[in-house]
């Protein structure tokens, strides 16, 4: 029998939505190109981000400290523990549906809390830069940063978001756990928003107030579990030289050196297109035979039929 082809999907904020009913009608569009990749004999894991979700989550708390002083502050990474538990119920919901649609029973969907250990030297400590929540304007920005101490910065002329550290993330500390459900054929969903950032002092895991980035814990689980490709979605079919610019030219096919040439000319933007490039790179040099792709979620078929996306290796 031939071996499945072991994916890890990393899903951006673009296929959860940005509120709980546009939650509930995301993940069912989601699910279904999930589930395709599964009808073409694909072995699925899933990860997720969390931006615009941890962000009403921790607005959501902190209106409750203002009603009730005696309500502690509730931290960021229990936010994020939060945004893991709510995603993970509506997208293994969507995905269980959409496999009874298609009369595939035999695979469960699991939702696995997800705490990932990040270094508390990590210089990303020291320069806040992963945005969270929705945009503001001006004034509500220093109103935020007045009342709650936030740090708010332009976001790519959209608006102003609250920033928070980004630290990489250096072990999947249920990843024995997740590799258990992986194997005995689960379609599991791991590592949400990037996981639950957590520092080790002892033997006892203390949350971090930080956001990792849920690309380079995508790659982080790929390579853990010993995946053939790291699909990273995002909001274009391919990845772009110069883009937006007369000169744009779109890749398909590139070498993790090359990718690396194109990162160090600075064609793609930090807090965006970088991110995903850095850790598509990192995972195509894991090991070679390994894929990295990135395209839109509606073309993940075709990107792992080699049709479209920008597809790097070694």
């Amino acid at each position: 029998m031939e071996k499945k082809k072991r994916i890890v999907i990393a899903l951006g904020g673009n296929a959860l939505g940005n509120t709980l009913p546009e939650q509930m009608a995301a993940v069912k569009i989601t699910s279904k190109a999930i589930v395709d990749l599964i009808e073409e004999g694909c072995e699925v894991v899933v990860a997720h981000g969390n931006g615009p979700q941890v962000g009403m989550i921790n607005n959501a708390m902190s209106a409750l400290c203002r009603e009730d002083p005696k309500q502690p502050n509730t931290p960021l990474s229990v936010c994020v523990a939060m945004s893991q538990a709510y995603i993970g119920y509506d997208l293994q919901n969507a995905l269980r549906e959409e496999l009874v649609n298609r009369n595939i029973r035999h695979i469960p969907v699991t939702t696995m809390i997800t705490q990932i250990r990040v270094d508390e030297k990590d210089p990303a400590f020291l320069n806040p830069s992963k945005p969270i929540g929705h945009f503001m304007t001006a004034g509500q920005a220093e109103e935020a940063a007045s009342k709650y101490g936030y740090l708010m910065k332009e976001d790519a002329g959209r608006g102003y978001r609250r920033m928070v550290a980004s630290p990489k993330p250096q072990e999947i500390i249920e990843i024995e756990a997740i590799r258990s459900l992986v194997n005995s054929g689960q379609l599991v969903i791991a590592c949400g928003g990037g996981g639950i950032p957590v520092t080790l002092n002892g033997n006892h895991l203390k949350g971090a107030s930080a956001v990792i980035d849920k690309d380079f814990a995508s790659e982080l689980l790929a390579e853990e579990l010993d995946a053939d490709l790291l699909i990273i979605l995002t909001a274009v079919e391919k990845i772009a030289l110069n883009y937006g610019k007369p000169d744009e030219k779109w890749l398909s096919n590139i070498t993790a050196k090359e990718a690396r040439q194109y990162i160090k000319e600075g064609h793609f933007a930090p807090g965006s297109m970088l991110p995903k490039v850095e850790a598509a790179v990192k995972f195509a040099e894991s090991r070679k035979g390994r894929t990295a792709l990135i395209t839109l979620l509606e073309k993940a078929k075709e990107g792992i039929l080699g049709n479209t996306g920008t597809h790097i290796q070694q």
